[in-house]
C-alpha cells in the first residue's frame, strides 16, 4: 500500500473511531428519565453501546497495530469475530425495544457461547492449517458462517416488528407503528452493510477505506434514531407491556370459522348504532374502548372488522374518518383544514395530510377545490 492509500486507510479508522466511541459513551451516561418503563430502553441504548465498543476496540487495534500488514489472515479472522459478537449486541438492543421480556440471561449466555465457539474454530483453522488455499477456503467458509448468523437475527428483528405492527394496527386507532419504523429501515441498512463487512474484509487494503467511511452515515442515523424515539418511547412500552401482559379468554382462543357469522349477526346492530354516533372520531380510540362500548369482546370485535372489512383496526378507522373528513371539506368550506383533521380524529395534521393525499390522490384542500368545483 503506497503513502497516501495508508494516509486514507488510518484517517478513515480515526474518524470513524472518535464517533463511534463518542455515540458509545453517550449511550452509556446520558440520562433517561427516572421512570420504570424506561428499563428497556436504557438497556437497548446499553447493548448498542457494546456493540459500538466492540466495533471501536476493533478499529483501535487496526489503527494504532495495523495487523493488517502484520498477518493479514488474522486480521480477517479478528473482523470476522468482531462482526459476529457486534450483529448480537445489535439484535438484541433492538429485540429488547420490540419485547419487554426478550432479554434474558440465559439467552445472553448462549449467545456468549455461540461467539466463544466461533472464536475457538476461527483460531483452530488459522494456527492448524497451512498457509495458502486450503487457509482462505476457511476463512470464506468462516465468512459464510457469519453472513447466515447475520441474516438469521436480522430476520428475527423484522419478524418481531412486523409482530407489534399488527399488534398496534389491531388495537390503536393511531399510527403507532410510525414510531418503530426506524427500526425497520435500519435493520434492512445494518443488514446489507453488516453482510458486505463479512465480505469486503478480504479487499485489499487501498479500498478498504471506502467501506469504514460510509459507515458514518450509518452510525449517525442509529444515533439521530435513538434520541428520537426517546420522545415516543414510552406510549409505545405503554403498549407493549399492556398487549403481551394481558390474558386471552381462554373460550376465544380457538373460534369454530361456522360459528362466527351468527355472532357477527348480533354485532352488526350495535355497530350500526355505534357508526352513527360518529364514535371513530375519538382521538386516540383503541379497539378495547370501542368495544366496552358496544358492550362485546375486543377479541370478536377484531374478528368481525377483519371478517366483515377485510382489514386490520387502525385501517378500518383511518377509512371512516377520511370519509368523514371528505363530507366536511365539501360540507363546511369555511372551515380550515386543521381544523376538519381535528375533528376527524386525527391526531396530528402532517399525518392526515399523508395519508389524505395517499387515498384521494392529492392534498385535502385541491381535493376540495376539485370537488366544490364539480359540484
Amino acid at each position: 500500500m503506497i503513502c497516501s492509500d495508508k494516509a486514507l486507510y488510518n484517517h478513515s479508522l480515526g474518524t470513524a473511531l472518535v464517533l463511534m466511541l463518542f455515540f458509545a459513551f453517550y449511550f452509556l451516561l446520558a440520562k433517561t428519565p427516572d421512570k420504570r418503563i424506561f428499563t428497556n430502553y436504557l438497556r437497548s441504548r446499553r447493548l448498542m453501546a457494546g456493540a459500538l465498543l466492540t466495533l471501536s476496540a476493533n478499529y483501535a487495534v487496526h489503527l494504532f497495530v495495523s495487523p493488517r500488514f502484520l498477518w493479514h489472515e488474522a486480521a480477517v479472522m479478528m473482523n470476522l469475530s468482531t462482526y459476529y459478537l457486534t450483529y448480537w449486541f445489535f439484535s438484541c438492543a433492538f429485540l429488547s425495544l420490540l419485547n419487554p421480556h426478550y432479554f434474558t440471561v440465559k439467552r445472553f449466555l448462549r449467545y456468549i457461547g455461540s461467539w466463544v465457539a466461533y472464536n475457538l474454530l476461527s483460531m483452530a483453522l488459522l494456527l492448524c492449517l497451512p498457509c495458502g488455499g486450503l487457509q482462505h477456503v476457511a476463512m470464506l467458509l468462516m465468512a459464510l458462517w457469519l453472513i447466515v448468523y447475520g441474516v438469521y437475527l436480522s430476520y428475527q428483528i423484522i419478524q418481531a416488528y412486523h409482530q407489534a405492527v399488527r399488534l398496534f394496527d389491531d388495537t390503536h386507532s393511531d399510527d403507532i407503528a410510525a414510531y418503530v419504523r426506524w427500526m425497520s429501515i435500519i435493520t434492512w441498512w445494518a443488514l446489507i452493510f453488516g453482510v458486505g463487512c463479512g465480505l469486503l474484509t478480504f479487499l485489499p487494503d487501498r479500498y478498504v477505506f471506502l467501506w469504514i467511511l460510509s459507515s458514518i452515515p450509518f452510525y449517525i442515523y442509529l444515533f439521530c434514531s435513538y434520541q428520537n424515539y426517546l420522545l415516543f418511547y414510552e406510549n409505545v412500552e405503554h403498549i407493549l407491556e399492556k398487549e403481551m401482559t394481558t390474558e386471552p379468554d381462554s373460550e376465544l382462543d380457538d373460534f369454530e370459522t361456522e360459528a362466527l357469522p351468527a355472532y357477527h349477526a348480533d354485532l352488526k346492530e350495535p355497530l350500526d348504532r355505534w357508526l352513527s354516533t360518529e364514535g371513530y372520531r375519538q382521538q386516540g380510540l383503541t379497539i378495547e374502548e370501542m368495544a366496552a362500548s358496544l358492550a362485546t369482546n375486543r377479541t370478536y370485535l377484531s374478528s368481525y372488522i377483519k371478517t366483515v372489512y377485510h382489514m386490520s383496526f387502525r385501517e378500518w378507522i383511518v377509512n371512516l374518518r377520511i370519509s368523514y373528513a371528505k363530507q366536511q371539506l365539501v360540507k363546511h368550506p369555511e372551515l380550515t383544514v386543521a381544523a376538519i383533521c381535528e375533528a376527524s380524529g386525527f391526531l396530528s395534521l402532517s399525518h392526515f395530510t399523508k395519508i389524505f393525499t395517499k387515498k384521494a390522490g392529492c392534498q385535502p384542500s385541491k381535493w376540495r377545490k376539485q370537488s366544490i368545483t364539480n359540484s
